[in-house]
């Protein structure tokens, strides 16, 4: 479930989340200590990803839950120089060097959107229509000093 778009100024995030089939809209791409951060996964565990994060993403201070590599999230960071990171099953990041990223269940979609050169929106959009697990609208944050 989820779709998270980065296209290299903007962030979008579908707002669908699920308990055992019943889905809920909540806002899954936030500002965070001057960062756009979008996660996919266990909503519980994604709340704990934004404080661990919100923190100072101390190394000692990583979720134990989070070490799971089955069970664990994925957080977009996109750093206000624009440096994009993923974090995953450990406190350390990994640096993607794309010029657009996607991550969810959707990003196959969103990622062949940016491919033919659409925004993080549109293609957030494409992976609302496409996968069933995305959807109930989608928020947009751009990098400070875009539009």
């Amino acid at each position: 479930m989820t779709v998270i778009a980065w296209d290299g100024k903007h962030m979008a995030g579908d707002k669908r989340t699920n308990f055992g089939g019943l889905h809920a809209t909540t806002t899954k791409v936030h500002r965070i200590r001057e960062c756009l951060v979008g996660c996919a996964g266990n909503t519980a565990q994604i709340i704990e990803m934004q404080k661990w994060f919100a923190e100072g993403a101390k190394r000692e201070d990583f979720p134990a839950a989070q070490r799971d590599v089955k069970e664990c999230v994925s957080m977009l960071v996109i750093e206000p120089s624009g440096r994009v990171l993923q974090y995953e099953n450990t406190p350390d990041p990994m640096v993607i060097e794309n010029p657009f990223w996607a991550l969810g269940s959707g990003r196959d979609f969103a990622m062949a959107a940016m491919y033919m050169g659409r925004s993080a929106e549109h293609a957030a959009n494409v992976a609302c229509a496409l996968d069933m697990g995305c959807g109930n609208g989608i928020d947009v944050l751009a990098l400070e000093g875009e539009r």
